[in-house]
């Protein structure tokens, strides 16, 4: 089922966030950007990776009015576990949220049944809880954090100037297009 431009799932979730624990729902994500990281398991090889990855990037998408919450089928006491223990998923300052019954990971329909694990899932979601960017993986195949950056601004600048779109690979303060009966054929 595709996800674009549908609304999140509703979901109450318990997370581990700032050395605290804290239940998250689908309405305290509206207002801003959002992405929803999901990875299979915590204490594996990827996962980590791609977590440390985001947490490099997390400042830069906080000033770009985004929020980041990782979610897996774990609960949020293995991922307080996994923060304590863990030189990389320990630099993590955003949100990860366990999602034991795989009730969320169902919502954005990366649950891989067989073994109750989430595929690597990356969804953005603007201030209304609208998905604008689904992004799924296999499990041996990571994700950029970098990328998601870029699609963040793609999406916002897309979001913030009516009737225009950004081409392939456009990166911020690069011309954008205006599609027209004009531009038909011209590209």
């Amino acid at each position: 089922m595709a996800m674009i431009n549908k609304s999140i799932p509703e979901f109450t979730a318990e997370a581990f966030h700032d050395g605290e624990f804290k239940t998250i729902t689908n309405e305290d994500v509206l207002g801003k950007w959002s992405i929803f990281v999901f990875y299979p398991a915590d204490f594996t090889f990827v996962c980590p990776t791609e977590l440390e990855d985001m947490a490099h990037h997390y400042e830069e998408l906080r000033e770009l009015g985004v929020e980041v919450y990782a979610v897996s089928t774990d609960t949020h006491y293995v991922h307080k576990a996994w923060h304590d223990s863990s030189e990389a998923i320990g630099k993590i300052k955003y949100p990860m949220i366990g999602d034991p019954t795989g009730r969320i990971t169902r919502g954005f329909d990366v649950m891989i049944e067989e073994e109750a694990l989430a595929l690597r899932g990356t969804f953005l979601a603007d201030p209304e809880g609208i998905i604008k960017v689904a992004e799924i993986h296999d499990l041996g195949i990571g994700r950029s954090a970098k990328d998601m950056v870029r699609k963040v601004k793609a999406a916002q600048y897309v979001a913030n100037h009516d009737g225009e779109v950004c081409p392939a690979a456009w990166e911020e303060g690069q011309e954008t297009l205006k599609p027209s009966l004009d531009l038909v054929g011209k590209i």
